[in-house]
């Protein structure tokens, strides 16, 4: 389901689902129907991320590896976005990396969105598991389905 309260000029098949007619692009608004239908709230399908997630973090982590002439095995830490720790552990094991080879947080202050990966490396940071001369990855998937990862140098 597309998000019905930006309407941003995604095509809507049938409009009057929402309670509008055709508008043009850039338009955000909301309709009388989408308040009494509860429409106005967002939502996720959770097995849907996941599985979304699961397979862009190694593929991304992957591509910035080639890009830079590396190897899973060359990275000393991986922080991750702390959406999940499913996700977090799920990515670990597919790309065969041991516990202390990822920093999770998200089990102290759930999931803080775009702030996670710059907690989380700052407390990897302070703990002590990140050396001078250490790779470290950072790799993201949120909001939009939209998905990155960085390398690092330390």
């Amino acid at each position: 389901m597309i998000n019905p309260g930006s309407h941003g000029g995604v095509h809507v098949p049938d409009p009057s689902v929402f309670g509008y007619e055709e508008a043009e692009y850039g338009q955000t608004f909301i309709s009388p129907k989408m308040v009494t239908d509860g429409m106005i709230f967002p939502n996720m399908n959770g097995q849907l991320v996941f599985k979304h997630a699961v397979a862009k973090f190694p593929e991304v982590i992957g591509e910035v590896l080639d890009a830079a002439g590396l190897q899973k095995t060359d990275i000393d830490l991986l922080v991750c976005h702390q959406a999940n720790l499913r996700i977090s552990q799920f990515v670990q094991k597919t790309m065969g990396l041991r516990d202390d080879q990822v920093w999770n947080n998200i089990q102290r202050y759930g999931n803080t969105t775009a702030a996670s990966i710059p907690i989380a490396l700052a407390e990897a940071v302070e703990a002590g598991k990140v050396k001078k001369g250490d790779l470290i990855c950072l790799a993201a998937f949120g909001s939009g389905f939209t998905w990155g990862a960085a390398l690092i140098r330390w």
